[in-house]
């Protein structure tokens, strides 16, 4: 659904507004449509919003014509697409592929910082980590099953958790929401040559945390582009997380 409204201003940055709901998110806190508008109206302050696409997910999750339809007319009036809540489409390589493919000119305003090189890189790397975590999931239960464990019961689980403890501290911070920000913005700036020591005072300056809270220093940039890139770690250092 489209709306289109009356304030242009060839003077200021104008807007074209996507939402993105289902039927079962409308009224959950944060998700709405209404809070997404919120946070629209309060990032354009005074700027020309000039349309408002709303895309009302179904099960056919790659099908988004109120995206095309907003990205066609933001480019039609040279203007901005803004998005609310970027989140989880920052880890959908097709939504992504769309924006890179047309152009358009874009700001989310949960990662304002984002360009469609930078989410490009997350989208991979989200996909990547959801099919290792697959393979894992599904190599484990493997092994335990040609042991003999019925893995009906967690019970049974318990022993090879523990033993597993260390890689599942590792996921986590490499799921860490703000990790996974700050890992593409590093792959991006290092494949221009950017020293850690500069990127980490480029993820200070936008406002990334590292994933215990505080700011990035040096070494936890190296730490996320060699955890990445799949480079081990010494021994002595793997309890820094």
């Amino acid at each position: 659904m489209a709306t289109f409204l009356l304030n242009r201003n060839q003077e200021a940055m104008q807007y074209v507004a996507y939402y993105r709901v289902s039927t079962s998110q409308q009224g959950q806190s944060g998700l709405g449509l209404a809070a997404q508008r919120t946070t629209v109206l309060a990032y354009v302050k005074e700027a020309p919003l000039l349309a408002e696409y709303t895309e009302i997910e179904s099960g056919k999750k790659n099908r988004r014509p109120q995206l095309l339809g907003a990205i066609a007319y933001a480019k039609k009036e040279g203007a901005m697409l803004i998005i609310a809540k970027l989140d989880r489409l920052s880890r959908n390589v097709a939504f992504i592929a769309t924006l890179m493919e047309t152009g358009v000119n874009f700001v989310a305003c949960d990662l304002p910082e984002a360009t469609p090189f930078t989410l490009h890189i997350m989208a991979a790397l989200a996909e990547q980590e959801r099919k290792l975590i697959s393979g894992r999931t599904k190599a484990a239960l493997g092994v335990l099953k040609t042991k003999g464990v019925k893995l009906g019961r967690p019970e049974n689980l318990t022993e090879y958790v523990r033993r597993q403890g260390l890689e599942v501290r590792q996921r986590n911070a490499a799921e860490n929401d703000h990790n996974r920000k700050a890992t593409a913005l590093i792959l991006a700036r290092r494949g221009q040559g950017t020293s850690f020591s500069q990127i980490a005072r480029e993820l200070n300056a936008a406002g990334f945390q590292a994933s215990r809270g505080g700011t990035f220093n040096q070494k936890q940039v190296q730490r996320l582009y060699e955890r990445a890139n799949g480079i081990p770690r010494p021994p002595a250092e793997q309890h820094y997380g």
